[in-house]
């Protein structure tokens, strides 16, 4: 650890975690700019980056901001929100386990999407039923988890059973729907960038402006204490939970605007935090790295999505999906090996 002063304030940080950051950075950026200029018409990078400085000819303009820019963001912020979400349940939980993935919070944004696809909504009217389901899941959630506190394997053990659940009632009103829109909601629940607009992004970037702060600045000290356990936590003064429960309504809403935006992509959220923790080497959440990386991931996981079948795109929750699977099982190997499991 070290400190850099100022006149005006005083700032501890450490080498290796700053070095990934800034690399993390750079690469969601050069990811950007080759995703910006590939597709059927191409352009070069120095043009691309000429178009985002307010140059370049009005076809690429067009092209470039009003077309691939909103894929481009959207997937930066999806990535960034699941991978922060991962990160505090994690730390929450004190278990690698511990995502939204695993806890049902995506399942519930996918049954109240389906919900409004049943009823015919639109998709203004499935982006909202997204938000409350996955919220409505959070709520429910830490009630069932709830006795004297919730705890992070109660958490665990209830998110399972809850998602297990939605899953059957989303594979019901997958059967209630007409055939176009079970369509549009299959592409949806694998977690797809296709088509996004300005005004998918907004909602999201406002998520992502107003609850980072709560998660990094409101409860990322307190997080990194809570991990040494909840009586030490109490111990050193720290409301436990009171922190629980913000770090929870935080990360809920930001999966649940995430999951509105790009449908529920799979695996971010769980391997994000844990690539953070082994590039920074640093305790703790880790929470601006494990966003960083987050944001990375999808940006390229999309950029290999367009291009890896040529003439087709996949939806880029298959390309997370069958990324996080892998980890998901080298995790657990690893874990045997070392005789955790």
């Amino acid at each position: 650890m070290r400190v850099l002063r100022t006149t005006a304030l005083s700032v501890r940080y450490r080498p290796r975690a700053l070095a990934a950051s800034i690399a993390c950075v750079l690469l969601a950026f050069a990811a950007m700019v080759v995703t910006l200029g590939s597709g059927d018409y191409r352009i070069p990078p120095g043009e691309v980056l000429r178009t985002l400085a307010g140059g370049g000819s009005m076809a690429d303009h067009f092209i470039v901001v009003q077309l691939r820019l909103p894929r481009v963001v959207t997937a930066l912020l999806v990535g960034a929100a699941l991978a922060l979400a991962g990160a505090a349940f994690q730390s929450l939980v004190r278990n690698p386990l511990g995502s939204p993935d695993m806890l049902g919070f995506t399942e519930g944004a996918a049954t109240g999407a389906l919900v409004v696809v049943v009823a015919g909504g639109s998709s203004l009217a499935l982006a909202c039923g997204a938000v409350a389901g996955g919220v409505a899941t959070g709520v429910g959630v830490y009630v069932l988890a709830w006795r004297r506190g919730v705890h992070g394997y109660r958490l665990i053990l209830v998110g399972i059973g809850v998602s297990a659940i939605l899953s059957g009632v989303n594979g019901y009103l997958m059967t209630k729907a007409q055939l176009m829109d079970a369509a549009r909601a299959m592409l949806w629940l694998t977690g797809s960038l296709d088509g996004r607009s300005w005004s998918d992004v907004v909602p999201l970037a406002v998520a992502m402006a107003v609850l980072a702060p709560v998660v990094i600045v409101g409860c990322g000290r307190a997080l990194h204490v809570i991990e040494m356990g909840d009586d030490v936590a109490r111990a050193l003064g720290v409301p436990v939970e009171r922190v629980r429960l913000a770090t929870l309504a935080a990360a809920v809403l930001l999966t649940s605007f995430a999951a509105a935006a790009a449908g529920p992509v799979s695996f971010v959220a769980l391997t994000a935090p844990q690539l953070a923790r082994r590039l920074t080497r640093a305790p703790g959440p880790n929470l601006i790295p494990s966003m960083l990386v987050g944001a990375v991931l999808l940006t390229c996981a999309d950029l290999v999505a367009q291009h890896a079948i040529p003439g087709r795109q996949l939806p880029v929750g298959v390309v997370t999906g069958l990324l996080g699977g892998g980890y998901l099982i080298w995790l657990l190997a690893a874990g045997r090996k070392a005789g955790r499991i």
